[in-house]
């Protein structure tokens, strides 16, 4: 086939202070097979200007800079209305990816009809092929808690099928122009986390079906752009834990999660924060709470 006859891929990734880690990411993207894409790096607001240091070495890509930190969704989302792709691939900075990874996830939209989310097999960057995601079991409507499948197993291929999934990957998901025009954008009240499940649902309330793709394969630092002990993490993790719920049940099922978070789940979490002393994310905790009296 020639690169013509291959449908155009957009590319869409954040860069947030890291300039040298989006650097690995489009090195890695520089050996892929698949011969028809574009991409675009959305600087969310960095810091300092070495991001242009970026289109000085890889020319070919579309950089845009908004000025100011629009979270994950909002990020997304400017790079998506540039987007001209038939699919539209959206990866973390943090991520590099494997020389064939592109192929089977376009391949599973062309093969099987009202497919409207694929991620690849997720594997922990240098750390002894410990996987990190292979297909997921939806939220709990109860507790507000996923679990991903293969959780830090070593990956040994033995996940290496395709199958329906409840749960896309935020770090590497592809979609299509279609089920975006349809859906519409990621939801950008969450800012930060939850925000690609909560689109997952919409996705699958429009009639379309997420996919776990694990003949690809893709490598993720996760965690780097706030760290894995980080106040803000603490923050938007339990804000937008509640805000999915709120938006995600009705009736009895909310009042159940509602009563179980309150009752269980805070004081619980709380007790942890405490007994560490961990006084930096106990205000977080809280003030992620504290959110949902004013909206």
């Amino acid at each position: 086939m020639k690169a013509t006859d291959y449908p155009l891929v957009s590319i869409v990734t954040i860069n947030f202070n890291q300039t040298s880690v989006t650097r690995d990411l489009l090195l890695s993207l520089q050996n892929i097979s698949y011969p028809s894409i574009e991409i675009i790096v959305v600087d969310n607001g960095s810091r300092d200007t070495s991001v242009q240091s970026l289109k000085q070495e890889f020319p070919e890509i579309n950089l845009i800079v908004t000025g100011k930190n629009l979270g994950f969704a909002g990020g997304n989302n400017v790079g998506l209305k540039e987007a001209k792709g038939e699919y539209l691939l959206l990866i973390n900075n943090d991520v590099e990816v494997t020389p064939g990874f592109l192929e089977p996830l376009v391949a599973i939209f062309q093969q099987e009809s009202n497919v409207g989310i694929a991620s690849p097999r997720i594997v922990y960057f240098d750390r002894d092929e410990l996987i990190q995601y292979a297909g997921a079991v939806s939220i709990n409507p109860y507790t507000g808690r996923g679990k991903k499948l293969g959780y830090l197993e070593t990956d040994t291929n033995q996940y290496n099928w395709v199958r329906e999934t409840e749960l896309g990957h935020g770090a590497c998901l592809l979609t299509s122009r279609k089920v975006m025009e349809e859906v519409g954008l990621l939801p950008e009240v969450y800012f930060l986390y939850y925000e690609e499940h909560d689109w997952t649902e919409q996705v699958k309330r429009a009639g379309y079906r997420v996919y776990y793709v694990g003949t690809s394969k893709v490598y993720h630092k996760e965690s780097i752009s706030v760290g894995k002990n980080n106040p803000i993490k603490t923050y938007y993790l339990v804000r937008n834990r509640l805000l999915y719920l709120k938006r995600n049940t009705k009736g009895l099922t909310q009042l159940s999660s509602m009563l179980f978070f309150f009752g269980l789940a805070m004081p619980k979490d709380i007790l942890k924060l405490l007994l560490r002393m961990d006084f930096p994310n106990l205000k977080s905790y809280i003030q992620g709470i504290s959110w949902h009296l004013n909206h």
